[in-house]
């Protein structure tokens, strides 16, 4: 079962929440990167969430009609099959999905997996993310309801992001300012639309400063802490015990981060981060080596023959493989779920 069920799925979360851990969530591409990632986890111990954000899809779909979609359900099918040889469960996410490519990627996939469940069979993804940061509240809880709905029948967990983190990916861009911090007000207006999980299941993707991209230390001030108040504030109001977390928080922008502040946020219910600017790192940096110190095999330098087995893709692909593999065990350990794997 290396593809989570929509039941093992919610008993990962579960699991992560109740031993203050996170899945590592890792962007993939490919069919190398998914392999890449799913190496890292075995390699870890640690099951763990493959995800594919618009961007991605777009690039899995073939540059020659760019379709969203078939990019993401035909990883999606091929990680089904592949995923068999891995000792670990992973979970299948989509990632980042504005209001303008809903349409286009987020509610054609909610329809496949819909139909898959009507005949009987496990959806095809086991999340989807609505990324509404650049509506108004209002607009992005009113779209995350109707969104929320949907995922339920479709067995789905649904991820929703309700203030802005900071740079850009795939096109959603917000500047580095102080709207990078999510109240407790707008957290007590996420309950009111979306509930406390008798609505169905979701993952809340809150803001506590996070950027997305590269940034140095310094240039951004991480508050994870900032979490618990969010918690502490819903609790009290919704009369739950004290120190209950209501809420499954997912942990974006993490480039750059120090172990304090992901420890932090552990701490403070998050369960999931995504990695995608580091591993894209770690993957081309050993191709890029490659092709330095190989210059004269992989180019036909002076009208000579180059050297086959230097420009072969296998070989610099099982480099990149190995890199990125390496890069998804560190962030196993920083998040401490190495060695936590579904027996």
């Amino acid at each position: 079962m290396p593809i989570a069920t929509p039941e093992v799925y919610n008993e990962m979360l579960d699991r992560a929440k109740a031993g203050k851990f996170a899945y590592p969530a890792i962007n993939v591409t490919s069919t190398q990167t998914l392999h890449a990632a799913l190496r890292g986890f075995a390699e870890a111990e640690s099951d763990g969430i493959i995800q594919i954000s618009t961007g991605g899809a777009e690039f899995l779909g073939g540059q020659y009609s760019k379709d969203m979609v078939t990019g993401a359900v035909a990883l999606a099918e091929f990680a089904h099959i592949v995923a068999e040889k891995y000792p670990v469960t992973v979970a299948l996410h989509t990632d980042h999905c504005p209001k303008d490519k809903l349409d286009g990627y987020v509610r054609p996939l909610l329809a496949v997996s819909e139909e898959r469940v009507k005949a009987g069979r496990n959806p095809l993804f086991q999340s989807h993310m609505w990324d509404g940061s650049a509506e108004t509240l209002a607009d992005n809880l009113a779209i995350g309801q109707e969104l929320l709905a949907r995922a339920v029948a479709a067995k789905i967990i649904l991820e929703v992001e309700i203030t802005p983190t900071g740079g850009e990916e795939d096109g959603v861009s917000h500047e580095i300012n102080d709207s990078l911090y999510t109240t407790v007000d707008d957290a007590l207006r996420t309950v009111e639309a979306l509930g406390l999980g008798e609505k169905g299941r979701y993952l809340l993707a809150a803001s506590f400063g996070n950027v997305h991209g590269v940034y140095k230390p310094g240039n951004v001030v991480l508050r994870p802490d900032l979490l618990k108040e969010l918690n502490e504030g819903v609790a009290a109001k919704y009369g739950k015990p004290a120190g209950s977390q209501p809420f499954d928080f997912v942990f974006h922008g993490g480039s750059g981060s120090s172990e304090e502040e992901i420890a932090t946020a552990l701490e403070n219910g998050v369960i999931k981060m995504n990695l995608d600017t580091d591993t894209q790192y770690a993957f081309t940096r050993p191709v890029a080596a490659h092709m330095f110190q190989n210059y004269d095999g992989v180019l036909k330098v002076d009208g000579e023959v180059g050297a086959k087995k230097t420009y072969d893709p296998r070989t610099w692909g099982k480099l990149a493989e190995e890199g990125m593999a390496a890069r998804v065990v560190e962030a196993t350990q920083n998040l401490r779920s190495a060695g936590t794997r579904i027996k």
